[in-house]
């Protein structure tokens, strides 16, 4: 559809919890949101019901008018099968997810892993306006990571660009569901920073816990989130001196954590390859909504 065509967006973000859409104009502002449950565990059939049922009722609002569609997961749909791999959503793995929502819809649609819709967003109407390589960040339960350039999510031939999540930083380093030791999921997610608390200490806390100890100045929290930042700048070093970015945007709730942005970047510029640390690091603008305004923006 070519873009004097397009009058409207439609964006939906299929979660783990819930399944979430969006309507945008022409301009990227919002017009009409749906949301229900994703109810997962009655499986991968249910969860096609749950995504239609969504898709037509924003259809329905437009009454006929020209609209893209698009949708953010987790996971991301294979080049190779075209089937879809690595959701935390697990009845969804295997799956024709893609070829199964064209057939119902009989419409073409596009299908993007959430931390680049995360991006694509942020690069588009948020923190990364203007900017022309962008690297969007997600801290949340896990690590991800989405590139843009130039307007345009960069997947890559396998479907895995930007997984940084992924990327080892210590293969002596805790086990991860991938297979591989030391990722840095593992180290700096807020699942990961659960797991390494608790096995230093042998209680479990949330990472909102530990945040509040660190603030009050207790002596163990400091002590275990100096080792925090010092991964989060290996890691966000390492990233910057394969892509050297215009701007990296970090979400999800570990995003929120105001010291990131000072003792964590003052560990960026310590290990990355440069006399200065020139790349910002920002937090984002747009908030939870991105994922689902960014399912919007791909959209064909």
């Amino acid at each position: 559809m070519d873009d004097f065509e397009i009058m409207f967006r439609i964006g939906i973000d299929l979660g783990g919890t819930k399944i979430e859409g969006i309507v945008l104009d022409a301009h990227g502002r919002e017009l009409f949101r749906q949301r229900v449950e994703t109810e997962r565990e009655k499986g991968y059939a249910h969860i096609l019901n749950r995504i239609q049922a969504v898709h037509d009722a924003l259809v329905a609002r437009l009454e006929g008018a020209p609209h893209t569609f698009g949708i953010g997961t987790p996971g991301v749909v294979s080049p190779r099968t075209g089937l879809l791999k690595n959701s935390n959503t697990v009845c969804m793995n295997g799956q024709p997810l893609k070829a199964d929502l064209e057939q119902r819809l009989g419409r073409q649609i596009a299908i993007q892993n959430d931390a680049n819709c995360f991006a694509m967003a942020e690069a588009q109407l948020g923190a990364g306006r203007g900017k022309k390589l962008v690297f969007g960040i997600i801290l949340g339960t896990g690590c991800g990571g989405g590139i843009v350039y130039n307007g345009e999510v960069l997947a890559g031939p396998q479907g895995i660009a930007g997984e940084w999540g992924h990327m080892s930083i210590d293969p002596r380093g805790p086990v991860c569901y991938c297979g591989q030791s030391g990722c840095v999921e593992g180290f700096i997610s807020g699942g990961g920073l659960e797991n390494r608390y608790a096995e230093q200490f042998g209680v479990r806390r949330s990472f909102r816990n530990i945040e509040q100890d660190y603030h009050a100045g207790l002596p163990e929290a400091a002590a275990f989130m100096k080792v925090f930042f010092r991964h989060f700048g290996r890691a966000v070093a390492n990233l910057i001196d394969v892509l050297d970015p215009d701007l990296i945007v970090l979400g999800g709730g570990v995003s929120k954590f105001d010291a990131l942005y000072t003792e964590g970047v003052a560990e960026v510029a310590q290990f990355v390859f440069n006399d200065r640390l020139e790349t910002p690091i920002v937090k984002h603008q747009i908030g939870d909504s991105a994922g689902v305004i960014g399912a919007a923006l791909i959209g064909v």
